[in-house]
């Protein structure tokens, strides 16, 4: 298998909640929902790099496509790193993310390994880390 990822599809409960969250919150780029005319099909896609997507989908929807039980949802079987170029843009995301209603986990500080970085949570509860990393910093 030849890894080529353009779509990373997060599981909401409420998908207004979730797309008003990343659209508003965030300033994250969409053409809100679409595909509620179908069952199971109501969906947002937000861009995020070149050739990379983020999707928002129902939890309920993916379990009917994917044939699997709904179970309880975890914080801490995933996470999404958003690497940005200096500490002061950790705390500037943060701050972002706290105004649209994010919770912090754990507030942005120095690393171990000599960057700076926090992680909030989305209202689905999943996790983003916001970090500068002085090894990856071309990413920020």
């Amino acid at each position: 298998m030849n890894p080529h990822i353009t779509v990373l599809t997060l599981g909401v409960d409420d998908l207004e909640r979730s797309v008003a969250f990343y659209r508003e919150g965030l300033g994250f780029s969409t053409e809100g929902i679409i595909g509620s005319e179908f069952e199971n099909g109501a969906v947002a896609f937000f861009n995020l790099q070149a050739g990379l997507k983020l999707a928002l989908w129902p939890r309920s929807s993916i379990a009917a496509d994917t044939g699997l039980t709904k179970n309880p949802s975890s914080s801490t079987e995933f996470t999404m790193g958003h690497n940005v170029g200096s500490p002061a843009e950790v705390d500037e995301v943060m701050a972002q993310a706290t105004k649209a209603g994010a919770a912090i986990v754990k507030p942005a500080q120095a690393t171990f390994y000599g960057g700076y970085a926090g992680y909030f949570k989305d209202p689905d509860g999943h996790i983003w880390e916001v970090v500068f990393n002085p090894a990856i910093s071309s990413l920020g």
